[in-house]
C-alpha cells in the first residue's frame, strides 16, 4: 500500500516512516508541508494520506484544508489527519465533507503502534477513526434530543463506533457479547429515528447525528 505522509516535525516523520514500513506500507513521498502534499500526492496517486493539522507557513491548519481540497479532487482517497490537541471543529469539517475513508487521531496515538496501525489499515479499508478524546469532549458538549434519549450504555456503544470499531472491537471493549452490541445499535437506530430503508449507511448516519453534522 502506498503512502504520502506529510508532517513538519524531522523526527516525528521519519518515525513514522519507519514505522509504516515496518508494517508493510510504502511510503512513496514524506513531506514536510501543505504544497508539498499536494504535489506528492499528484506524482504518486498514493493509496493513503496521512497528514499533520498544522503545518508551514502559518502553522495553522494548512494540512486541514490540504486534505479538504484532496478529498474534493479524490473523494475516494483515504486521509489520516493528526492532531497535537484536541479540535473537533477540524474533525467535524473532515467528517462534514466525507463519510468513509477518514481519520482524525492525535499524536499521542502514534505511540501505541498497534492501535495506530490498525486505525491506518481501517482507513484505508474506507472505514473511520476518530479520537477517542475527540468523542469524549463531543459527549459533553451534547444537550439536545435525540440523542438524550439513548442510555449510558448506548451512548458508549455510539461513541465506540464513531472512532470506528466493529462490532467485535466494541464487545471487546466494553466486555459483553456481539449479539448484546448488536442489541444496542438497533436501539440506536431506533431512537435516531434510522430506518431499516437506510441499513447500509445506518453507521455512518449514526455517527453524523452524533457529530451534530
Amino acid at each position: 500500500m502506498h503512502v504520502v505522509l506529510a508532517e513538519d516535525s524531522v523526527l516525528l516523520r521519519e518515525g513514522l516512516v519507519w514505522v509504516l514500513g515496518s508494517a508493510g506500507f510504502e511510503v512513496v513521498a514524506a513531506v514536510s508541508d501543505a504544497e508539498g502534499l499536494l504535489r506528492a500526492v499528484d506524482d504518486h496517486e498514493p493509496d493513503l494520506v496521512v497528514t499533520d493539522v498544522r503545518m508551514p507557513p502559518s502553522h495553522t491548519d494548512e494540512g486541514l484544508r490540504a486534505a479538504l481540497l484532496l478529498r474534493h479532487r479524490r473523494p475516494k482517497l483515504p486521509i489520516l489527519v493528526l492532531s497535537q490537541y484536541v479540535e473537533e471543529r477540524y474533525a467535524t469539517r473532515l467528517l462534514s465533507t466525507a463519510t468513509t475513508g477518514i481519520g482524525y487521531l492525535l499524536k499521542d496515538r502514534v505511540a501505541d503502534v498497534a492501535e495506530f496501525l490498525d486505525s491506518l489499515r481501517r482507513v484505508a479499508a474506507g472505514g473511520t477513526a476518530l479520537d477517542p478524546e475527540v468523542v469524549a469532549q463531543l459527549l459533553l458538549r451534547r444537550h439536545s434530543d435525540p440523542l438524550d434519549l439513548l442510555t449510558r450504555r448506548e451512548s458508549e456503544v455510539l461513541a465506540l463506533i464513531a472512532e470506528g470499531r466493529s462490532n467485535a472491537g466494541i464487545a471487546e471493549a466494553l466486555v459483553v457479547s456481539e449479539s448484546a452490541v448488536g442489541k444496542h445499535i438497533n436501539n440506536i437506530f431506533a431512537k435516531l429515528g434510522l430506518s431499516g430503508a437506510e441499513k447500509d449507511h445506518r453507521r455512518v448516519l449514526a455517527v453524523l447525528r452524533f457529530l451534530k453534522i
